[in-house]
């Protein structure tokens, strides 16, 4: 019997905490990066000598952002040594590199450190660190139950490359029901 005189009083103290004295919910997420974690991220290496192609401070990584919880998605373009805050996470790239147009299998790569704020204790973790590959996003993968990054393109050039043919983007695998598109030569002229 005592036991349910406690779960009352528990119940009516939580419904008392219940008021309208909660202050409203934020218009828009946090975009300031904690300045202890601002001193933290490092700047872009310089170039070493005989580097071919783009100086690293110069490319532009683009990286996807999903968030689990509202199922949005973001592409986020960075340079390598900058960080970028999106609501309770922060992602930093330290560099990006691709695979010069010559060389296969072509790849596109970033170095990314992914921090999430954990709400409970307002500290801010990191969840990954590590090399993300664009076509082998199974190798090293950002494992969150709320947010997914990928690696979409890493900016930059090689020499010569300005005058060759434009790098080929992957092509879609086609799915096995679709019948193959007709070549060039089997189209006719109506």
């Amino acid at each position: 019997m005592r036991r349910t005189g406690l779960s009352a009083s528990v119940a009516a103290l939580l419904l008392a905490s219940c008021g309208s004295d909660s202050p409203p919910p934020a218009e828009a997420p946090e975009t300031e990066i904690p300045e202890d974690l601002q001193a933290q991220a490092g700047a872009a290496r310089a170039a070493p000598a005989g580097e071919i192609g783009t100086p690293m401070a110069d490319r532009v990584a683009t990286l996807g952002l999903l968030n689990k919880r509202n199922n949005l998605t973001e592409d986020i373009q960075l340079k390598p040594g900058e960080s970028r805050r999106v609501g309770d996470v922060i992602i930093r790239l330290s560099a990006c590199e691709r695979t010069a147009p010559w060389e296969m299998p072509q790849e596109t790569g970033a170095f990314v450190q992914v921090l999430v704020r954990d709400r409970a204790s307002d500290e801010w973790n990191r969840v990954f660190s590590g090399w993300l590959f664009r076509n082998s996003p199974s190798l090293n993968v950002v494992e969150h139950r709320v947010y997914d990054v990928w690696v979409k393109d890493c900016a930059m050039s090689f020499p010569g490359e300005e005058d060759g043919p434009p790098r080929p983007a992957p092509s879609p695998s086609p799915s096995p029901s679709a019948p193959p598109a007709p070549a060039a030569s089997e189209q006719t002229a109506e």
